[in-house]
């Protein structure tokens, strides 16, 4: 299920930072953007977090070789420009892609920026590197990547097993950038330094970071803001009463109830709805008993009420999705009329159900015999209310889960390990 992501901020500071908001001219430089977070990340190194709150925060302190354009849908290959690379090309049997690189431009601490980085960066990634990553979330995007090999100073070529026209894709994310070759992995978790428009100045687990302008940033007149601070609060009610109030210029990510108070008691602020491919989902660890039956697993996926999630958790503005974004936002998600004869995915939930508990008293339980299980989830609302709702939905089944909350901080290193069962 995909939720939808929605951002309101107060118009003055909307208008006078966000740079695809008017031409270059109505853009007014300055001032500080004072933002909230609702969590607190493990550490500043993108590469080793699998969280936003490190990703948003630090993705402005790197380039990518090429990102996705931010003032447009981000949803295919045609919405990818270059960034640190002037451009790409693919050899002939699509199985080599190439990157010509800018010149001139240095890392936060003076160093040139170099074919070296981004070849030390993939090698970090994949593994071949005798520097290692502590956690590596993104490891399996590049199962495909044979090497990465400088030509000289200024171009890289990235040689895969077989031919992946989506690779750029992966390179584009938010979740790629390089990395400086002369800054140990352990240094990049706590003192980040990369070659974007913000330098990194400080994080205070539980309390902040904050970001400030790079002036010798590479790209002309950019960025607008002197700086950037994150302000780490963890209840969304005092979050929100804190923007109302006006201590904070932007939010992001807030239930569509929450965004409707802001509007009356804000009416400047500009709120925006937009769709994303944040997903809740229902993880099951297949390693351990008794979730290596696929009969079980099978009925726990058809016990759900997708609808009802939406429903209750965004009034009926998510999407009911597989693994991919669903159409029309996601251009490679499975159609709605082949997802419905999935099992589970069917609209009437009561008779997937009935199948369910058919499934479940073949296994042994019953009313008088009730699996106990215990249901982790991260301990943050956009993932605690849906934990609720599940353990609701599966006691239609016979099964009685105990919610265990994890802080992010140990959550993405739990998953890592298999330390979960649901």
């Amino acid at each position: 299920m995909r939720r939808d992501f929605r951002t309101c901020a107060v118009a003055a500071v909307l208008l006078t930072t966000t740079a695809a908001a008017a031409p270059a001219l109505a853009q007014k430089p300055g001032g500080v953007l004072r933002v909230y977070s609702l969590d607190s990340p493990a550490s500043m190194s993108i590469h080793e977090e699998a969280t936003v709150f490190a990703q948003r925060p630090m993705m402005g302190v790197f380039n990518n070789l090429v990102i996705f354009k931010q003032d447009v849908p981000q949803n295919s290959l045609q919405s990818v420009v270059p960034d640190l690379a002037t451009g790409w090309s693919w050899s002939e049997d699509g199985t080599e892609l190439t990157f010509p690189l800018r010149q001139g431009i240095t890392w936060h601490d003076g160093k040139p920026f170099t074919a070296a980085d981004v070849k030390c960066t993939w090698d970090l990634l994949t593994g071949r590197s005798t520097d290692k990553l502590r956690l590596n979330p993104r490891k399996a995007w590049y199962r495909n990547l044979e090497e990465v090999t400088a030509n000289g100073d200024y171009e890289v070529a990235f040689r895969l097993k077989r031919p992946q026209p989506a690779f750029v894709a992966l390179l584009a994310s938010g979740y790629s950038p390089v990395y400086p070759c002369h800054v140990p992995a352990r240094d990049m978790r706590t003192r980040p330094i990369g070659t974007g428009p913000f330098k990194f100045v400080e994080f205070k687990p539980n309390e902040g970071i904050k970001v400030t302008r790079n002036p010798d940033y590479w790209k002309k007149d950019r960025p607008y803001l002197d700086g950037i601070e994150y302000t780490i609060i963890k209840n969304v009610s005092t979050a929100v009463l804190a923007f109302t109030a006006g201590k904070f210029d932007l939010t992001l990510g807030l239930p569509l109830p929450v965004v409707k108070d802001i509007r009356s008691q804000r009416p400047e602020a500009i709120c925006q709805l937009a769709p994303t491919n944040v997903s809740r989902n229902l993880l099951l660890n297949r390693d351990k008993p008794p979730f290596d039956n696929p009969d079980l697993r099978r009925a726990m996926a058809m016990s759900l009420d997708r609808e009802a999630f939406i429903d209750i958790l965004t009034e009926g503005t998510g999407s009911i999705g597989g693994t991919m974004q669903p159409p029309p936002e996601g251009l490679w998600g499975m159609p709605p009329g082949l997802l419905k004869t999935l099992p589970g995915y069917g609209p009437d939930v009561q008779k997937n159900r009935g199948e369910a508990r058919a499934i479940m008293q073949k296994l042994g339980y019953g009313p008088d015999k009730r699996l106990q299980i215990k249901l982790s989830a991260r301990d943050i609302p956009f993932f605690r209310d849906p934990a609720v709702i599940l353990i609701d939905q599966l006691k239609e089944i016979y099964i009685d889960a105990e919610l265990e909350v994890v802080d992010t901080a140990q959550w993405f290193p739990k998953i890592t390990r298999k330390d979960y069962t649901v």
